[in-house]
């Protein structure tokens, strides 16, 4: 069980350092000092002490009066990745996918109330999303989301939906929590997640879920087409 914020053991300085790293992103690769402590909620005095520490250890550098990530941070990325044989071992067999049906293929686990990709192989052809190693999506709206989210205890789905927030992405994205349920058991019925329009119009993804020796699932992958390229039949077969 998680430990609570105002447990002793709970290290506030750890909390703080991590959200400084989280502050760079996408649109936000180069931060100035008031920059950093506005996106991360700290004082310019406490955002300042982490990023000179940050720097000394060599996951940041700093130009002028603007600091940025250095690739060193790619070290916390692929601890992760190399404790989790899972996406080395499925690599083959996703790239066995992709050249059979010229379809992009990806691998994802649930984190929260999102999925991230741990692996993912392209299609040959033009037709593709810009999705990488390490892309969040909210669970809800994606194939190997709903997958994984049909497979959760009542308890564990309960407190999913107290905590996502879940948003219209477009004219077809299901946002009722009812609905939502009901599809989520039709899933853990047939076995796989199909997705029409609902994260990105024209676009169709179905996904299965990886099991381990105790048939518990642990992961899951999918492959994603526009729709104009594959019917729902070929999908399923």
């Amino acid at each position: 069980m998680a430990i609570q914020k105002s447990d002793p053991d709970y290290v506030t300085a750890l909390v703080r350092g991590l959200s400084v790293i989280r502050c760079f992103d996408k649109g936000f690769e180069s931060l100035t000092l008031s920059e950093v402590a506005a996106r991360s909620g700290l004082t310019r005095g406490t955002a300042r002490r982490f990023l000179l520490t940050l720097e000394a250890i060599g996951y940041v550098s700093q130009n002028d009066r603007t600091f940025r990530l250095s690739p060193k941070v790619l070290d916390l990325g692929y601890a992760y990745l190399a404790s989790v044989p899972l996406w080395e071992q499925a690599q083959p067999l996703m790239k066995e996918i992709v050249d059979q049906i010229d379809e992009s293929c990806s691998l994802a686990v649930l984190n929260g109330t999102d999925v991230v990709y741990l692996a993912r192989v392209p299609p040959r052809h033009l037709h593709t999303l810009p999705v990488h190693v390490g892309t969040r999506m909210p669970a809800y709206v994606n194939s190997m989301g709903r997958v994984l989210l049909a497979e959760l205890e009542d308890a564990d789905l309960d407190e999913y939906f107290r905590h996502a927030e879940l948003r219209k992405l477009n004219r077809y994205t299901v946002t009722s929590e009812t609905v939502l349920r009901r599809i989520l058991h039709d899933i853990r019925k047939n076995g796989y997640s199909m997705l029409e329009h609902e994260l990105h119009e024209g676009r169709r993804s179905m996904a299965v879920p990886i099991r381990n020796r105790d048939s518990v699932a642990v992961a899951s992958i999918n492959v994603s087409a526009l729709m104009s390229r594959a019917t729902k039949k070929e999908f399923v077969d």
